[in-house]
């Protein structure tokens, strides 16, 4: 397999990830990564080959993480990483290197270890002259961390930090990679941080313009992951009306989720609900209805 056919794969998973979720890409991007490992490299084959399969690696890592397929996506991710470093004339900014590492930070904060997501993310703002999105998103994991170990002065100050270098146009150093990373981006991390925080009120309005950018269901199809984040939010604070709504607005759409993360998030949101005190029957039975399309879904949601 050519370099050319390994990069078609990556682009090709992308755009389905784009575009459909993690739960119809993971076993695409599982079955690419097991017929790029049948072939083997050529002794011919150099840098590009190798930054190919590392790329390759990285978006079925991500892939399988969106999946909850934990185990899997660190795999893959410590073998990009092991790849796209294995040139030492790239070193540590290689093109893929600081992606890899800023999903593993995320992952780290997700599985519950907030203490590795900050040393990852940490390490990398330590390097010089790092491109500003670069950076930007490197202290939002800073900041969810810190968030996630109770730490709000520093975490606000991590997310602050962030804003501001978002707020600058990006320039040539910025990499493609990074085109995800916007406003509402930032709002969704800013609101998870707050919503670590206990502050609920701020997290459920930064969630709210996160879910709902551009008003059109635009963006990567993980975004949904807002949405779901909002509902909890909604539940813990017993604000029963609002996650009324933003639970039956979700369950119109559930069959077609593809990120398997916040699947899991609708579900614990409905759970709150179906066992908090004083919740109106309406917010109830709509709760009931939720985890029941959760369960069609197959994926451990509900």
């Amino acid at each position: 397999m050519t370099e050319g056919d390994i990069r078609a794969l990556a682009q090709e998973l992308v755009a389905l990830d784009v575009a459909a979720g993690a739960r119809w890409a993971v076993g695409p991007a599982l079955g690419a990564v097991r017929a790029v490992g049948r072939s083997r490299p050529e002794p011919r084959d150099g840098v590009d080959e190798r930054a190919a399969r590392a790329e390759l690696y990285q978006v079925a890592a991500w892939i399988a993480f969106d999946a909850e397929r934990h185990g899997v996506s660190r795999r893959l991710h410590l073998r990009a990483l092991e790849l796209a470093r294995s040139d030492p004339a790239e070193g540590p900014d290689a093109a893929v290197e600081p992606l890899i590492l800023a999903v593993l930070a995320m992952q780290e904060e997700h599985l519950g270890r907030p203490a590795h997501s900050l040393r990852i993310a940490s390490s990398v703002l330590a390097r010089k002259a790092l491109p500003g999105r670069v950076a930007a998103i490197f202290h939002v994991r800073a900041g969810r961390a810190l968030a996630r170990m109770g730490n709000g002065p520093l975490a606000g100050r991590a997310l602050g930090t962030a804003a501001e270098l978002l707020a600058d146009r990006p320039t040539e150093r910025d990499p493609a990679w990074a085109w995800w990373f916007d406003r509402h981006e930032l709002d969704g991390h800013h609101g998870l941080a707050r919503a670590a925080l206990g502050d609920l009120g701020a997290a459920a309005a930064l969630l709210h313009d996160a879910a709902h950018a551009g008003g059109d269901g635009g963006g990567p199809a993980y975004r949904v992951l807002f949405a779901a984040e909002l509902a909890l939010v909604q539940a813990r604070a017993g604000d029963w009306r609002e996650v009324d709504a933003a639970m039956a607005t979700l369950m119109d759409g559930v069959s077609s989720v593809g990120s398997v993360r916040a699947l899991r998030v609708m579900g614990r949101a409905a759970r709150l609900v179906e066992d908090g005190r004083r919740v109106p029957r309406r917010t109830r039975a709509t709760a009931r209805h939720l985890a029941l399309a959760l369960r069609d879904t197959g994926t451990g949601a509900g």
